[in-house]
């Protein structure tokens, strides 16, 4: 009985190394590079920065398993959002805990998820979990200054490229994906003419360097949560002039 579980037990130690060696052998590291083109932006023109693009692999068979209970922070300092992009899984949550001495009220009414965390003091934190995929535009309902984007993502395998243009994504598994970009200075059409199809595998995969063009894209100025122009510029605490008594 002893020999015959003995046995048993190594036999399933040996299939247990297996698959850890079949995993370990079909996890690849994709790489690449983003370089932005016809730019108005003095930061990308003078410095050559980058950084900010979102880039993902879909895949083309089957539905990859996300990772549970992922968790973000996008901090609001000095009246600024950091990250100004931020990329997610789908289902994450993200913490959005207010380190300025004054009010804030974060928000967004535009594609992807809705949500309004209303004015909250300095030193606390609401959060948000993301339900479904899209781009998520998030403003402050105080300051019209403030802005940021959530990329929420269906796949695990991402990464938001860096001053230099370079991403990587790491442990992805051999097989066929469609890639996706999101640039905030880029046009839809351009974006949808960067999608295609490549093929993982191997050890690594260096992908071709993409390139972006800003040619066509406008600024437009975004209203407040009620859909309105905003006010002129509130007090440190948050109430506007016109209501002040």
């Amino acid at each position: 009985m002893i020999s015959v579980s003995r046995t048993c037990f190594e036999a399933a130690c040996r299939l247990a190394l297996a698959a850890l060696f079949a995993a370990t052998m079909s996890a690849v590291t994709v790489t690449g590079k983003v370089e932005l083109r016809d730019s108005k932006d003095p930061t990308v023109r003078l410095k050559m920065d980058f950084s900010g693009v979102v880039i993902w692999l879909e895949p083309l068979n089957g539905k990859a398993a996300l990772p549970p209970q992922a968790h973000a922070r996008m901090i609001q300092k000095s009246k600024t959002f950091t990250p100004h992009i931020l990329a997610v899984p789908v289902g994450a949550t993200v913490d959005f805990p207010n380190f300025d001495p004054i009010f804030h009220n974060v928000f967004s009414t535009y594609d992807g998820q809705q949500f309004d965390l209303t004015l909250y003091p300095p030193g606390k934190s609401k959060s948000v979990t993301f339900a479904r995929a899209g781009i998520v535009r998030v403003f402050c309902n105080i300051h019209s200054s403030m802005s940021a984007v959530i990329a929420v993502l269906d796949t695990p395998y991402f990464d938001t490229s860096k001053k230099d243009g370079s991403f990587v994504m790491r442990d992805v598994p051999v097989g066929e994906y469609r890639i996706h970009v999101f640039h905030e200075r880029a046009t839809q059409s351009t974006l949808a003419e960067l999608t295609r199809v490549v093929n993982v595998a191997g050890d690594s995969v260096d992908l071709a360097p993409i390139m972006i063009s800003e040619t066509g894209y406008l600024a437009i100025p975004h209203l407040n949560k009620f859909g309105r122009e905003y006010s002129p510029a509130p007090d440190d605490d948050g109430v506007y002039p016109a209501v002040r008594k």
